[in-house]
């Protein structure tokens, strides 16, 4: 299964902001994502951070989303 997800997504059109928000997440925390897509070779403590960030920002959309507050 090396290189293949196991998560589907709800919504697929999705995959490009999400894509975007990884990007996003790892330049905010100085790490350099893999040219290839091959994470294998990464720390995990570093796609940790990244998945934990893009979390707390999906989270945070959410609550902006749900008082009508935008930043």
């Amino acid at each position: 299964m090396a290189g293949r997800s196991s998560n589907t997504l709800v919504v697929p059109q999705a995959r490009a902001a999400l894509e975007q928000l990884k990007y996003e997440a790892a330049q905010e925390l100085g790490i350099q994502i893999p040219q290839d897509g091959y994470y294998g070779y990464m720390a995990t403590r570093d796609t940790g951070a990244i998945g934990g960030h893009i979390t707390r920002k999906l989270v945070q959309l959410a609550e902006q989303q749900l008082t009508g507050f935008k930043r």
